[in-house]
């Protein structure tokens, strides 16, 4: 296939400007284009604008050209790939696409983006020559975030070219891709929608809330926190009901098909115009100034302060950390929820099982497809595994594709509860966290001392990473809060210096060390990436020295690593003081919290793979570098300037006391202490500075309350 260097898209609507703000951000330029050039300018601007972001970067707008059907569409002379994203009508993509193919290069890819036309119907006349390049790629919403593609042969599409799109959109946009069979909804929607119809019968049959079932069916059991009601609302109660009666009209052989019918409360809400989000009600609703949460009763269609379900299933469930072990407690519970779980896996796994044949190629597909289109954490078939349902589910078959590492299956070199050595093979090493979200302890602290000498003696070159939900979260705070409540200073001292001393021990290492950051790299996580000779990241990274939150200041070394490197005492300043976080990776080099030279993955399953080659690659000539001496920090006059920033913000009433002592310890660290003018300085004299103000923040009260109060609500407070 040719390289892919201009994509067009046919539709500036939500899917359409998404999908080429998508591209932007794997830097492949894109046309938009839509009846007029206003509304593409329009669909491009509120990509721009949506939120969660479309784009990595304001940078990446700029690779997106607006333009029209009337006037533009000439310009598709120059694109590689044709993506078509207009409404779902038959007659409107045909007469579309007969133009496009007057414009569109021979070579060129030609992919429709429908979530249920079927493509023999779209091509049906085309040539041969047309036809063999045109295929199906069905983007999920948003598809910056969401990593599903599926993609679907037309009854001509050639091979080699499916191959080589599948290829493409793996490794350049990043997409986890499920080859389907050209059947309505495809695969995800077409389970994701048996898999709500069955919870809103479940519902009825068992007499449940709007809110119970919203608490059953969301983290509690690895689904989004928007569960079932309150992503109904977002996605809308019209769009909901429009492809559940497609799909009912378009599956007349389906033994289930009478599942897909609205349920008489969804009609009822339809007909008064309650349609979620959009409407400002639907399920949900808020209300009154302080925008409080009500819900709806069903059966009367009344309003009620949304009450917390009370369901002691769920208490005892969430105190079980795993979730295998989680599942089969509540499959196995004996109150209405272990009903409610029985009626639901036992029935998604049925339609599941029942539709492999006709739909997917594997029972991986249909996992695949409902992890990554629906964030569902374990699909049907590994659900069906965990809870050992009958008939015995397909056999595992994990994914095997060159570059993808699939770290539980890599040998133990040694291991603590927090953390585990593991070998990659070829000579490279890996340091994996699994602690709860991977905050950093002891556990984990001593493992990187270890790793490094088995590093030293056994291996070529070392990968920190792990494949959890964040790379990590920063310092356990609940064991910083006991030493400090039991005033164990010395204690708490050591503990940081000896995350001091691992910092600076990944940053000097004998051989090459490189960091493979993905998703949240916050506070002492942050602090590791900041250390690494080298860096690795995943392209969705949420990185930055958030400790002011909790009352307290970067103790392993982000102050002093981010002076030494912006050598900007008031960028950091800023960006510490307002606990700044990237939106990308690409937003972190703009913030100067991830080097220049920084890799990027677009791809989350493809990340230790290629932090491993880099790793390797850097072995034969690498040299490691010796800690400086030559930091240059300003004194006084460089803590006054600072200081009188904070002072503004605390007269303006922007920030509290305790967030002056807190800004007022940081600028000095920034500044290298009390100082007449400016002065070079250690690593490890700042170091120092750091330990101590962190140490004495954690002596006030009101940093304990922070603490404390983040530990149990798992967000800052504010005294």
């Amino acid at each position: 296939m040719k390289p892919i260097r201009q994509v067009a898209v046919l539709g500036a609507g939500t899917m359409g400007a998404r999908i080429a703000a998508h591209c932007a951000n794997a830097g492949i330029p894109a046309l938009l284009f839509d009846l007029t050039t206003a509304l593409a300018a329009k669909g491009l601007e509120t990509a721009r604008k949506q939120s969660p972001a479309g784009f990595y970067t304001e940078q990446g707008v700029a690779l997106v050209t607006p333009g029209s059907f009337d006037e533009h569409l000439c310009r598709l002379s120059g694109a590689d790939w044709v993506i078509e994203a207009v409404t779902e009508n038959l007659e409107v993509k045909r007469t579309l696409w007969s133009r496009a193919l007057q414009h569109a290069p021979l070579e060129a890819v030609l992919s429709t983006n429908t979530s249920g036309i079927p493509l023999r119907s779209i091509c049906e006349g085309w040539p041969e020559q047309r036809a063999r390049r045109f295929l199906g790629t069905h983007f999920f919403n948003p598809p910056r975030y969401l990593h599903l593609l599926e993609l679907i042969p037309a009854p001509h599409t050639d091979a080699s070219l499916l191959r080589d799109v599948a290829a493409f959109a793996d490794r350049t946009l990043g997409k986890g891709v499920v080859v389907c069979k050209d059947t309505p909804n495809f695969i995800a929607n077409r389970i994701g929608s048996f898999y709500g119809a069955t919870i809103y019968q479940l519902m009825q049959r068992l007499n449940l809330s709007i809110e119970e079932v919203d608490a059953l069916t969301g983290p509690i059991i690895g689904l989004p926190k928007s569960a079932s009601f309150r992503l109904l609302d977002i996605v809308g109660l019209d769009v909901w009901n429009l492809v559940s009666k497609n799909l009912y009209d378009l599956v007349p052989d389906d033994p289930w098909r009478e599942r897909f019918l609205p349920p008489p409360f969804l009609t009822e809400m339809l007909s008064r115009g309650w349609l979620g989000d959009k409407t400002g009600q639907g399920f949900y609703q808020r209300r009154g100034p302080k925008k409080e949460i009500w819900a709806i009763d069903w059966k009367t269609f009344e309003y009620h302060p949304a009450a917390k379900p009370k369901l002691p299933a769920l208490e005892n469930a969430k105190l079980i950390e795993d979730l295998p072990s989680r599942l089969r407690a509540l499959f196995d519970d004996k109150s209405k929820a272990g009903e409610f779980y029985r009626g639901l896996f036992g029935d998604v796994y049925s339609y599941a099982s029942a539709m492999l044949p006709e739909i997917a190629h594997s029972a991986d597909d249909i996992d695949h497809a409902m992890q990554w289109g629906y964030a569902h954490t374990v699909g049907p078939f590994g659900v069906a595994r965990i809870l050992n349902l009958q008939p015995p589910p397909p056999a595992e078959v994990e994914s095997s594709r060159s570059g993808v590492v699939i770290l539980r299956r890599q040998p133990v070199v040694q291991s603590n509860p927090g953390a585990s050595l593991r070998d990659l093979g070829d000579g490279c090493l890996c340091l994996e966290f699994h602690s709860k979200m991977n905050s950093l302890g002891d556990d984990g602290i001593s493992m990187i001392h270890s790793g490094l000498k088995k590093l030293e003696s056994d291996f070529d070159a070392m990968v920190i990473a792990n494949q959890g939900e964040n790379f990590s979260v920063g310092a356990n705070l609940m064991l910083v809060l006991l030493a400090a409540q039991e005033q164990e200073w010395d204690d708490l001292n050591a503990a940081i210096h000896r995350f001091q001393q691992a910092s600076m021990a990944i940053k000097y290492a004998a051989k090459p060390v490189v960091v493979a950051p993905h998703q949240r790299a916050l506070g002492g996580g942050c602090e590791l990436v900041l250390h690494a000779p080298r860096v690795q990241s995943a392209a969705e990274l949420y990185m930055g020295l958030v400790e002011v939150g909790v009352g307290v200041i970067p103790g392993a070394g982000g102050c002093k690593e981010l002076i030494a490197r912006l050598k900007d005492p008031r960028k950091v300043f800023e960006l510490i003081g307002m606990a700044k976080v990237s939106t990308s990776a690409e937003n972190a080099k703009e913030l100067g919290l991830l080097d220049k030279s920084a890799a990027i993955t677009m791809n989350p399953e493809r990340l230790i793979g290629d932090a491993k080659q880099t790793a390797l690659s850097m072995a034969s000539a690498y040299r490691p570098g010796a800690p400086r001496n030559d930091i240059k920090v300003g004194g006084d006059p460089a803590f006054a300037a600072l200081r009188i920033g904070a002072w503004q913000m605390r007269q303006a009433e922007y920030i509290s006391d305790h967030d002056m002592l807190i800004a007022e310890k940081l600028a000095r660290v920034l500044t290298g202490g009390v100082h007449p003018g400016d002065r070079l300085v250690s690593e490890q004299f700042l170091l120092d500075l750091e330990r101590e103000a962190f140490l004495s923040l954690c002596g006030t009260v009101k940093t304990q309350e922070r603490i404390a109060y983040m530990l149990k609500n798992g967000k800052p407070l504010r005294n």
